[in-house]
């Protein structure tokens, strides 16, 4: 293995906190990592990492040589991935997760598409609503719907959702439409959320954002299941307008509510951090913001304050 392979092993060792980890991700015996790190820990002169049975930490050297070599590696990549882009033939293998009914509905035509333009990319498309780990489980890019993003998150806006309160006429005809959100306390209220606990809808009231709590006993993590129990007379919910658009098209559901406008959640390309984006990724990251906007933005690196 040269220098720049056992640069590479190190710091994906030193990401996952274990040999073990690093080894069933690169696809390798743990053996073999173990006998490379020790290697490079013979050349450098210093102890990189302090082990034990059941903890690896890095020693200071080792810290220190660890953004050393994330930064070459950078460099090396970026100049590599230079040279490719002259062919201008994106290719080699991405791995992306994607949300659930957003990914059914917006992304997989897209997805689909591009793999039928780039023949040379491979694509392997997780469709799940859990937020996953990009480094720790090698994803190359993950696709997010939220409000707001954590500080030191790096990635790229592609595009935005709305989100409407909708009901049946069935339900409405029954009970009542509401001119308030305050009265959503006294409506059945179809929550999406992973547990039984109380919720709050954000609108926009009396010239400021506010929090309303909701009556809520169905709950699901999937808004499509929300939007059918809608369907069936069963209550209100809340949800973004790539879910509700065939049944409000169809006039299943009607917007309730309109006149206080709830925060707009932005769609994001999420990247592992401290690293250079290839240029498959890039292009694919340009595809999707094309196909959903029709502007592609620039990567930033969005931090909050602590």
């Amino acid at each position: 293995m040269d220098r720049l392979e056992a640069m590479h092993l190190f710091v994906r060792v030193a990401e996952l906190g274990s040999f073990a980890a690093a080894a069933q991700q690169i696809g390798i015996d743990r053996s073999v990592v173990t006998r490379q790190i020790a290697g490079l820990e013979a050349h450098l002169g210093v102890k990189l990492m302090a082990r034990s049975t059941r903890s690896l930490t890095l020693t200071s050297a080792g810290t220190a040589y660890l953004e050393k070599c994330r930064v070459i590696l950078n460099l090396v990549e970026a100049a590599e991935t230079d040279v490719a882009e002259e062919r201008l033939t994106p290719r080699g293998n991405i791995r992306l997760s994607v949300p659930l009914s957003f990914g059914l509905k917006r992304l997989a035509p897209l997805l689909l598409e591009f793999a039928r333009r780039y023949p040379e990319v491979a694509l392997d498309m997780d469709f799940s609503d859990r937020q996953v780990k990009l480094i720790d489980e090698g994803i190359d890019l993950s696709v997010r719907i939220t409000r707001k993003l954590a500080g030191g998150d790096v990635a790229r806006r592609i595009g935005s959702s709305r989100l409407h309160v909708v009901a049946a006429p069935e339900y409405l005809a029954r009970h009542g439409r509401p001119q308030h959100p305050a009265e959503l306390l006294h409506h059945e209220c179809l929550g999406y959320t992973a547990g039984n606990t109380p919720q709050q809808w954000q609108f926009m009231a009396d010239g400021q954002l506010r929090a309303f709590p909701v009556r809520s006993r169905t709950h699901a993590n999937n808004g499509d299941v929300l939007v059918e129990a809608a369907i069936q007379g069963m209550g209100i919910t809340l949800q973004p307008d790539f879910i509700i658009s065939e049944a409000l098209a169809a006039g299943r559901v009607e917007i309730i509510l309109g006149d206080f406008p709830v925060p707009e959640l932005g769609i994001y390309a999420m990247l592992p951090g401290n690293r250079h984006v290839p240029h498959r990724v890039r292009v694919l990251m340009d595809f999707l913001g094309a196909g959903l906007t029709g502007s592609p933005a620039r990567i930033m690196e969005l931090s909050v304050a602590s």
